[in-house]
């Protein structure tokens, strides 16, 4: 399967079938962020992507926000929006004025400075750049998805680099340590990232030192929590002092305030209004926002993952029925033809084991021909095994024997009570939990 990459430029439209789609400059946490203006048969419509209004940027950075004026005055359908930062009341911080606690920070701190941010964040390491070679640091990268971003950057126009600022890694310990900057990956607690593995000691590296300065320039996302948390305890274990969102100013959201949010309804204008990106209560939040606003509330959908809309020729808009969407797992050929059941079953495996029963019998007479053998895979040490596997033989003799009373055997249920019997006792003798699989073969 060949899928074929188109590149656009901010300012480009395109053609999709009846649609016609315009890409339109915002200004976000990553470079060449854009909103879509979209126009159908029935109406244009706005998506605006991740954005925010800062218009401190320069101007090859900032929101279009006259672009986005004009469809708002020629009339649109309807507008999906941002809702990331719904919560957080009146404008998003400028990116530049986090440089200014950057500075100050660079100022007072006669130590090594460590910066963990977002690979992508392309602004943020040229400001950071810029103030180190304004306090004649050398600058480390650290990170295997940085030092990626940061070349791809240089490649295309995006980040100046004076040459004789970077060093490697492997030559830290030449410089002092009040001349190096380094910066790293690693904010949400990723297990292998570059931070991590420094706050640990695991790094080749980069060794904490007592007077290092850490910074995490990045906001916690919900459900990382705890993995930063440890980073952080670990990085403070190790001597170090660690600057994070929540007790110093060194990240500033990429995503719209609550003010913005507001402001972007106002001159787009839309007839219906379907709040995005971002969890189920900041849409209904955002939804209130939009009623306060002026917008029906009826021309409002609350849409989560599947769910679509369906908007007719008289402008009319309605909930259309929901299609699958979601993470599809890839097993080696196959694509999405694994399910949750199979997948629970693997998991159980991995952390129970299996045991095996094999046997074959005459399919006449009922007698056994070969077996009981019972096999172990992952559940057991092979030496504990050879005496648990003389009292799971017994016992799957003893169920044969059992239903080899009746004039004939039903295999099938035999299977079923070797499974049952073998569980029950496992269960009781050392309470484990593996997968069973009796195996009869009738010749």
């Amino acid at each position: 399967f060949k899928v074929s990459l188109f590149t656009v430029k901010v300012g480009n439209t395109i053609t999709l079938g009846d649609f016609e789609v315009e890409f339109i400059r915002v200004a976000h946490s990553i470079i060449d962020g854009a909103s879509l203006a979209i126009k159908t048969p029935v109406g244009i419509i706005i998506h605006t992507g991740d954005f925010k209004l800062d218009q401190a940027l320069d101007k090859d950075s900032i929101t279009d926000i006259n672009r986005i004026a004009h469809y708002g005055d020629k009339g649109v359908l309807a507008l999906f929006s941002d809702s990331t930062n719904i919560e957080k009341e009146g404008f998003a911080i400028s990116e530049n004025d986090i440089k200014k606690t950057f500075r100050n920070i660079f100022s007072d701190h006669s130590g090594r400075i460590i910066v963990a941010l977002f690979a992508s964040n392309i602004h943020r390491i040229s400001e950071l750049l810029s103030l180190a070679v304004e306090f004649k640091k050398k600058v480390i990268f650290s990170g295997r998805s940085l030092i990626t971003y940061t070349k791809v950057a240089r490649k295309l126009g995006y980040l100046n680099i004076p040459e004789d600022i970077l060093i490697d890694e492997e030559t830290i310990d030449y410089y002092k340590p009040e001349e190096l900057l380094v910066l790293t990956t690693g904010t949400q607690g990723e297990a292998m990232s570059a931070l991590s593995r420094i706050s640990v000691g695991d790094h080749k590296y980069i060794k904490i030192k007592p007077d290092d300065l850490v910074l995490l320039s990045s906001k916690f996302i919900p459900g990382n929590e705890k993995a930063i948390s440890k980073i952080i305890n670990n990085l403070y274990r190790r001597g170090a002092e660690v600057y994070y969102e929540s007790i110093s100013e060194i990240h500033v959201s990429g995503h719209a305030g609550k003010e913005e949010l507001k402001l972007m309804m106002n001159i787009v204008k839309p007839k219906y209004f379907i709040p995005v990106h971002g969890e189920l209560k900041h849409l209904y939040q955002h939804k209130k926002l939009a009623i306060s606003s002026g917008i029906q509330p009826s021309n409002i959908f609350i849409l989560e993952n599947g769910n679509g809309l369906i908007f007719t020729d008289d402008e009319k808009c309605y909930a259309s029925e929901r299609v699958y969407a979601g993470r599809i797992f890839v097993d080696g050929k196959g694509i999405g033809d694994v399910g949750t059941h199979t997948l629970k079953e693997r998991a159980h495996l991995s952390e129970n084991g299996m045991i095996i029963v094999l046997l074959v019998v005459d399919a006449k007479t009922s007698s056994i021909i070969s077996g009981p053998e019972i096999v172990s895979k992952g559940f057991v040490f092979e030496d504990y095994f050879k005496e648990l596997n003389e009292k799971l033989h017994k016992l799957v003799v003893h169920v044969i024997e059992e239903n080899q009373k009746y004039d004939s055997v039903d295999w099938i249920k035999v299977k079923e009570d070797v499974r049952k019997a073998l569980k029950k006792y496992l269960n009781k003798t050392i309470d484990r939990h593996p997968f069973i699989f009796p195996m009869i073969t009738e010749v």
